[in-house]
């Protein structure tokens, strides 16, 4: 593969940027909080109930504060919109919590360690506070929704009664992270009593979402219209867009699918990345936690490697390549120089076997793979994973998104230094469609399936690859 490719301008499909949505439409900032907020006021009250009454928090004070905690995790969830609505869901909520841990008090005996008084007054203490920090959350939403960047633009498509709840929901709720650009679908607006405005077709959408840089979509189309969904779908592959379907149903070949609600509306994911809430967290932290350990104890390997490539041939030690990252932007990619150029142009030849270009040097760290190395840099600046699928060649992305159905759907996560494809066979020069298909093939397998143990596997695997795979040349 050439050193180095252009950059065509991405301007038409690339997402805009902006903060990450936790699931399928509030931002982060707010996400996180109501996951939180609930089983915090229950700690803190107690602690503070502990403290008032015995001047201490005690070890057993502790352990009832993480049973409530885990037991309240996550949060009561979206704010509903009328108080006596919220007030009605804590109480509840609240009633089972603590009646359950009451239960386990009684039956192993642990309730007698706590002051009777200290427990009654937890009782009213605990949904108070959870009242009050929700009026809080909801005071200053308009403050958190600046911090989470501007609002995702949205689409949904089919103009019927269950589309037409979710666009007017998303337009009523400013503060969810969601900018809805419209609705589409065939049938004229107005019919079956629905009045939303449409702005195209059903043919006309998937230029409409590389053209506006659409990243959640909702498809409110009945599953008497299957064909009409298996039409869009497929025409929504060369995209990056997150979909989801709105009602429930049931349809095969789903990436990462899981129910979720949109302002008070239940969908579900057809396309979306795995990495999203606390998975997004253990993924992060896995990849900073074994980038730093492997970079710290190959550190002198890499400077005997830069300074081996500066006396094999001339150029730069290492240089970077213009990639697709995470929702398709623009990364910059580190690897030591493996050939005697750094080509820049929109038609690149990948390195084959006896290629002329690849130094007596760089045959042995691209065969090794030694040549990656400098990309656990990047991972810690959080442009790539340790494990995903492989960055391509800007060049090759355009091609193959035109030729492979779901090719881009890789880019719902980082890529990777190594990945599933490549401890399955698929390493090295692809040079018929049949190889690049099978590689996108165990991409997407990887998108269905992750798991950190399932990463640990692929690492273990690599680290055997690298002495004895003779398909990188």
């Amino acid at each position: 593969m050439a050193e180095s490719t252009p950059l065509p301008s991405t301007a038409a499909w690339s997402p805009q940027p902006g903060g990450r949505l936790s699931r399928s439409g509030r931002g982060p900032v707010l996400a996180a909080l109501e996951a939180a907020l609930d089983p915090l006021m229950l700690v803190l009250s107690l602690a503070a109930l502990a403290w008032f009454w015995e001047g201490q928090i005690r070890p057993p004070t502790v352990v009832l504060g993480l049973l409530a905690f885990l037991l309240a995790y996550p949060g009561s969830g979206p704010r509903p919109a009328a108080l006596s609505m919220l007030t009605l869901r804590l109480l509840l909520r609240w009633g089972w919590q603590a009646g359950l841990l009451a239960a386990v008090g009684l039956a192993t005996g642990y309730i007698a360690v706590f002051e009777q008084r200290l427990l009654l007054h937890w009782l009213w203490l605990a949904p108070s506070a959870q009242w009050t920090a929700h009026l809080l959350l909801r005071l200053s939403a308009p403050g958190l929704s600046r911090l989470q960047g501007p609002p995702r633009p949205a689409v949904v498509v089919g103009s019927n009664a269950q589309g037409e709840m979710l666009a007017r929901r998303i337009t009523d709720s400013p503060y969810e992270g969601i900018g809805l650009l419209g609705v589409f679908d065939d049938r004229r607006a107005g019919r079956d009593g629905v009045d939303q405005p449409l702005v195209g077709t059903l043919a006309e959408l998937p230029d409409f979402v590389r053209r506006h840089r659409v990243q959640l979509i909702y498809l409110s189309l009945p599953m008497s219209s299957s064909p009409r969904i298996l039409q869009v779908l497929d025409a929504l592959k060369d995209t990056t867009a997150s979909i989801y379907f709105v009602p429930d149903m049931f349809i095969t070949d789903l990436i990462q699918a899981r129910s979720d609600r949109v302002c008070g509306v239940t969908v579900i994911s057809v396309c979306d990345t795995p990495f999203r809430g606390w998975t997004g967290w253990l993924k992060r932290a896995s990849d900073v936690l074994l980038a730093s350990l492997i970079l710290l104890l190959i550190a002198p390997l890499l400077l005997i490697i830069a300074v081996l490539v500066r006396l094999d041939s001339p150029g730069p030690v290492i240089f970077s390549q213009r990639r697709y990252g995470l929702d398709g932007q623009e990364i910059r990619v580190y690897k030591f120089r493996s050939m005697t150029v750094t080509e820049d142009g929109e038609h690149i030849v990948q390195a084959s076997l006896g290629d002329q270009r690849v130094t007596r040097l760089g045959a042995f760290l691209r065969r090794s793979s030694l040549d990656e190395l400098p990309q656990f840099v990047n991972v810690l600046q959080g442009r790539m994973s340790v494990v995903g699928p492989r960055p391509h060649a800007v060049a090759h992305n355009e091609l193959y998104r035109k030729l492979i159905k779901g090719y881009m759907v890789r880019h719902k996560v980082k890529p990777g230094i190594t990945g599933w494809a490549q401890v399955n066979g698929q390493r090295g020069e692809t040079d018929t469609l049949d190889k690049m298909q099978a590689r996108i093939d165990l991409d997407l397998d990887y998108l269905r399936h992750w798991s950190l143990l399932l990463d640990l596997r692929i690492i273990a695997r690599t680290v055997a690859l690298v002495f004895k795979d003779a398909r990188a040349y």
